[in-house]
Formats: structure tokens, sequence, C-alpha cells
């Protein structure tokens, strides 16, 4: 595996792991994590395809941003994209990264090959009862406050909350979480929820002539499991549950999240 240092393009901040040469595979993280969140499947993954890694404007290293509207989102990641001359590529969104997966197929058909999602929540009422903590860390009053004394241990409680299987929480993306404002993850919650109450995921898919995966853990905690089968109406989609496992694959079961990417990008399937 050869790995390149990260830099920024079009205020993103990207990391590349394995060959320049290998077909492109890009991966967004979701909300309040980064790039970071895939380290457990980099390895498997860099063997055979060039893997793009982003931090999302006010995540990890990438600097806040005007906006945090999905749509815009996506419209900085495709000029960071055509910057690097990849094209076509296979994208795959963990959480809310799969709505700016989405978004960038919608607006640039061109640049994407396929998408895979990972723990997408479909529509709003697909959202379940947030965990204690994650309550108490987002919602005011308590929230801000919370917040700024935030030590590295909450931080893996926050993460490890949505998981179902026991964790290592990679010491980078604590570190990165550290850095995200109350303000900005916040503000990201509220315009992603704006983007699946305004067309569903699934009714957004179907409008794309895309090959698409879906994962999810069948014990995820954050969005109802059986919330999945709404994707069973997109064309061309494959969804697959993981038994025993919560909102984050990557980290719960990474050999079977890394084969089921590998078989899609390589497949379509």
């Amino acid at each position: 595996m050869t790995l390149h240092d990260g830099k920024h393009v079009h205020g993103i901040h990207v990391v590349h792991d394995g060959p320049r040469e290998a077909p492109p595979l890009v991966l967004i993280h979701g909300s309040g994590a980064s790039g970071s969140s895939w380290d457990p499947v980099i390895p498997a993954l860099a063997d055979r395809y060039h893997v793009i890694r982003i931090d999302l404007p006010g995540h990890g290293q990438s600097p806040p941003a005007p906006s945090y509207d999905v749509s815009e989102q996506a419209a900085r990641l495709a000029e960071a994209l055509d910057e690097l001359g990849v094209r076509p590529v296979t994208v795959a969104g963990h959480s809310s990264g799969g709505y700016i997966a989405t978004a960038l197929a919608e607006r640039r058909p061109d640049l994407v090959g396929s998408l895979a999602l990972i723990s997408s929540g479909p529509s709003p009422d697909a959202l379940l009862p947030q965990p204690a903590l994650l309550r108490a860390l987002l919602d005011p009053p308590l929230g801000p406050l919370l917040w700024r004394v935030r030590s590295d241990a909450m931080l893996r409680r926050g993460v490890t909350a949505v998981c179902r299987r026991p964790v290592d929480v990679p010491n980078a993306l604590v570190a990165d979480v550290r850095g995200i404002s109350y303000r900005t993850f916040r503000t990201v919650l509220r315009d992603n929820t704006a983007y699946i109450a305004e067309r569903s995921v699934p009714e957004r898919l179907t409008a794309l002539d895309v090959p698409v995966l879906v994962v999810f853990g069948a014990a995820d905690p954050r969005w109802d499991p059986s919330s999945a089968h709404h994707y069973d109406t997109v064309p061309h989609a494959r969804v697959e549950q993981l038994p025993d496992v919560g909102h984050f694959p990557m980290l719960e079961a990474p050999q079977a999240t890394g084969e089921l990417l590998l078989r899609f990008a390589a497949t379509g399937r």
C-alpha cells in the first residue's frame, strides 16, 4: 500500500491511500466525524484502489465553510475531484456522508460511476430516539456547555454509544472530532435533515441511473434498521444488513464492510 500525504483542494482536506493509477474510490464520513473514521478498512481497500478520503468542511482538517447545505458541499467536492482529475469514481458515504454522495451524483453524474451508502437513513421518520449522551451533547441548554469540556473519554463514548459491538475508536478520529465546533455540528445536522425531508434518499436515487449498494447494521441505534428496505424500490440497488452491527460498520465489522465495498467497486453489485 502506498500512502500519500494529505493536502487541501478547494478548501477540502484530502488524503490519498493506495496507488494513484488504480481505480478511484472516494470515502465520505458522516456528521461529527472525519476521514479517520474509515481507518480500519483502508488497508484492504488501498491494495486495489486509489482511495481518496475527504474531511468535509468544518470537520477534521478542513476549515469551516459559509454554508453546510448538502448540495453546496457536493459542489465543493466536485470541484476538488475535478482538480484531482479522477473520474468516474465509486463514492461511498457513511451516514450523512451518503447524502453528500447522493447530491454529488445528482449534480455531476459524469463524475459518479457507482454509489455505496453505509448507515444512511432514508428519511427523517426513520430516525430513532438518540442515546442519552448524544442528546446531552447536542441539545441546549446543556449541549454548548458540555461541548466546551468534552474529554477524550467522552468523545470515545459518543462514538461507541451508536455501536453495537465493542470498538477501538482511532486516536486520529478522537482528535478530529475535538476540533468540530458545536455551532458547525448543529448546522450540519439541520441541513442534512432538510435534504432528506425535501426528498427521501430512495426517491433521489431512483431518479439516477447508477448502481447502488446500501449497507445497514441490523442493530443500528440511530436509524431504524428496517428502514434499509425502503431502498428496495431503487433500481440497480443491492441492500445488505450486517448482523449484530450498529451505526459504524467500518469500526465494528471492518472486514465484512471492506469485502462488500471491494466487491461493489469491482462489479457494481
